[in-house]
């Protein structure tokens, strides 16, 4: 395998998270046209978000069990194919239902496809470079925070949300086509073709177990659910705090991502050194200013704390991903399964706190709630030094990276 092909089929598995991201938080940003042109509430759309969630959280690790034996290259391209045809039947649904149950197509898929991308960016990357190439990979995550959620709002205000949805679903369509061309045959490996869905289910069930890997997926749910309660209903709090709606809403979005995308870039030179340090330095950030967004300051102050927000909550998911290879190496699978359900927890049980608060008209606790639960997982990572320690030294990631790259 030539290093010009691990760059495009790394590229292409970048463009495809891409698109993934994209897809399941646009709502966030089109969430009024959504509500105007199906007739719904605000608070309604919020919970396409949770509902998505919770089908993807509860499908992630028997789908992945039951997919184990099936060659990874095929396996990606089926879980972007189910992505595509989604956002088709999303496109042209007459009602919310149908949308909602459009969306819950995809979700069947998510949790495969998320549990499968890193140990095959692992698989893909050369000796010693396995960070390297998952980190690649993982910038389609910030990238459709940076630009994918909010390219998608401008053009669902200018086009309508429809317009938007179809273009993602021509976006993941092109990335099928290219998953099938760049990336490299990758069947199974020997331990997963023998190991029967039985088998892989309870590996599952062992990693849970583990002391290390639970709280990692506690952390990651507190912080996520504290995150997407007042993520998922930005656009009614920044128009409340700052009368930040249309272009403006799209222009903050977009700094909100390019914020983003800085720290992971920050984050990323002192991750593998200081993971403990960084993460609580970034929880700290979110828990300041998503708690100053709670009286009405005004669009400069809004957009300031905003800004940091994004920058802060960005780099979390880094922080967390990094830590389920740290504390797990030898079941990457498994962990990265287990990891993904507490991710969707957290993104449902967030959507789900935010619709009870705004449909009772309490928008404003929001982020106070928000902050509270980043403060919450602040605690958590100083309490948890074995799965964040706040300083690691170069033989210990020596130790951890050879120890990953056996296992893929």
């Amino acid at each position: 395998m030539t290093p010009d092909l691990d760059r495009r089929a790394l590229a292409v598995l970048g463009a495809s998270a891409f698109c993934y991201v994209t897809g399941e938080t646009i709502p966030v940003g089109l969430l009024p046209q959504i509500a105007t042109g199906l007739s719904v509430r605000e608070a309604a759309v919020g919970l396409l978000l949770t509902s998505y969630a919770v089908v993807a959280g509860l499908s992630t690790i028997p789908f992945t069990a039951l997919t184990m034996r099936v060659d990874r290259r095929r396996l990606l391209a089926v879980t972007v194919a189910v992505f595509v045809v989604s956002q088709v039947a999303a496109a042209v649904a007459p009602s919310f239902g149908v949308l909602a149950g459009a969306r819950l197509i995809c979700a069947l898929a998510h949790g495969v496809f998320w549990s499968v991308i890193g140990p095959v960016a692992a698989r893909l990357a050369p000796p010693g470079q396995v960070g390297r190439a998952t980190a690649l990979v993982f910038l389609g995550n910030s990238l459709a925070i940076v630009l994918g959620v909010p390219a998608g709002t401008a053009l669902g205000q200018w086009l309508g949300w429809r317009m938007a949805l179809g273009v993602l679903a021509v976006g993941g369509a092109c990335c099928v086509l290219a998953l099938i061309t760049v990336l490299p045959g990758l069947p199974a490996l020997p331990r997963d073709r023998a190991a029967r869905t039985g088998a892989q289910l309870r590996a599952a069930v062992r990693i849970v177990r583990d002391r290390a890997v639970l709280r990692l997926c506690v952390i990651t749910t507190v912080v996520v659910i504290g995150h997407f309660a007042a993520y998922t209903y930005v656009a009614p709090l920044v128009r409340r705090d700052g009368g930040l709606e249309g272009a403006g809403l799209s222009l903050l979005l977009l700094g909100y991502g390019g914020t983003g995308l800085l720290a992971n870039a920050a984050v990323g030179r002192f991750v593998d050194r200081r993971p403990g340090a960084v993460l609580v330095a970034l929880l700290a950030a979110m828990t300041a200013s998503v708690a100053l967004l709670a009286p009405v300051l005004g669009v400069v102050p809004t957009v300031v704390v905003t800004l940091i927000w994004g920058g802060a909550f960005t780099a979390v998911p880094v922080c967390l991903a990094s830590g389920v290879l740290r504390v797990a190496p030898h079941a990457r699978d498994a962990a990265s399964a287990v990891y993904v359900v507490a991710f969707q927890i957290g993104i449902g049980g967030g959507a789900l706190v935010g619709e009870r608060l705004v449909g009772a008209g309490l928008l404003g606790v929001l982020p106070a709630a928000a902050a509270a639960l980043a403060l919450l997982g602040c605690v958590l990572v100083v309490t948890a030094p074995r799965v964040f320690p706040w300083r690691l030294s170069a033989a210990d990631q020596h130790r951890a990276e050879a120890a990953a790259t056996v296992t893929t």
